[in-house]
């Protein structure tokens, strides 16, 4: 992806909590397609704290962001529960939208915003930004080009437990915290199967799409071990092919996220690290024509910068948004899919 264009796309940050804090005002500083504009957040100490930070604006209200002539596109950091009514209302101010991952609570949310996207024919990427981590990139291209039909997959997902925070400490810039919003945003998570089945599960059925295409069937079983969630599920391919997922929020070891899928032709096998290491996957190709397998090395490897310069690209040139809003949809499918399956004890549900 190019790092250059005529000139930076001028954004504003909607949320001024961890996500925009960690990933995406950082990558912004470091992105020479982007410049931020300005930052609302409801929280005034948390919009005007990260103002003072970046040197930037601090907008009282949404109202007061979009109707800044200067700000072309909207990065959406807000909570879940705001995704698909914020994206829609920025949308009809005529500003293209990066919205975090997951596009919308629901799949009749989802449908909404891809409407709007419709109707404005203005840009809505959302925030997977694992397909832009460059090993993934390479991986993804060569299951489309290389390997031929898949026969098998397999993906996981395993959150490490005591192992993060000393991690986040590590990797993380200074982050401000308002009390208050944590104690609002920790009674809103009440439900831990069904946030972490949305926050955790849109990347892990993006990455599914991604690979292997939409499924034509999914069914899961979900338990649950002390406070730990665990969901494994399969999934039926278009061509014929089966996938397993597998999704544990903690794990009691490191962080674990990868693929491995089996196709006519070769295999492919991904690792995934901690996100906010800023490192790429880990990539191994195997052309069984050839009897080689490849490894290959990357240099700009931050997937939060790497996919504001997509979307930086895609406004300037009308290029596709990757992942777009119905690509969000469709992950939002499957979250709602495996929902169903696991309540009704892990039966069959038809997708596509």
């Amino acid at each position: 992806m190019p790092n250059s264009l005529p000139e930076p796309l001028r954004v504003g940050i909607l949320g001024a909590g961890r996500i925009a804090q960690v990933a995406h005002l950082p990558a912004i500083l470091h992105s020479r397609s982007a410049e931020l504009i300005g930052v609302h957040d409801p929280s005034a100490f948390l919009r005007d704290g990260v103002a003072r930070l970046y040197e930037t604006t601090s907008y009282g209200s949404l109202h007061a962001l979009l109707d800044d002539p200067r700000i072309e596109a909207v990065v959406i950091a807000a909570p879940d529960r705001f995704h698909a009514s914020a994206t829609i209302e920025c949308l009809r101010a005529g500003k293209h939208v990066l919205v975090e991952k997951p596009l919308a609570s629901t799949l009749a949310e989802s449908e909404t915003v891809v409407q709007a996207m419709r109707d404005t024919g203005l840009v809505v990427q959302v925030g997977a930004m694992k397909r832009h981590d460059p090993g993934v990139r390479f991986a993804a291209r060569a299951t489309r080009e290389r390997i031929g039909r898949i026969q098998s997959a397999s993906l996981w997902y395993r959150v490490m437990g005591s192992l993060r925070p000393s991690t986040e400490a590590t990797y993380f810039p200074r982050v401000l915290v308002d009390p208050a919003v944590r104690t609002r945003e920790n009674a809103h998570r009440a439900n831990r199967e069904a946030y972490l089945l949305a926050t955790h599960g849109a990347h892990m059925f993006d990455t599914l799409r991604n690979f292997c295409g939409t499924p034509t069937s999914i069914m899961a079983r979900h338990t649950e071990v002390n406070s730990d969630h665990v969901w494994h599920g399969m999934a039926t391919l278009n061509d014929n092919g089966l996938a397993h997922f597998e999704i544990i929020v903690d794990v009691h070891a490191e962080w674990s996220e990868g693929l491995t899928l089996f196709g006519e032709r070769g295999s492919i096998t991904v690792r995934t690290p901690f996100p906010v290491t800023l490192q790429a996957s880990c990539v191994e190709v195997f052309d069984e024509a050839t009897r080689i397998t490849e490894r290959p090395v990357f240099g700009d490897t931050n997937p939060y910068k790497l996919q504001l310069d997509a979307f930086a690209h895609a406004v300037r040139t009308g290029a596709p948004a990757e992942p777009d809003a119905f690509d969000g949809l469709e992950a939002v499918r499957l979250i709602e899919a495996t929902k169903v399956s696991t309540d009704a004890g892990g039966v069959w549900i038809e997708t596509s």
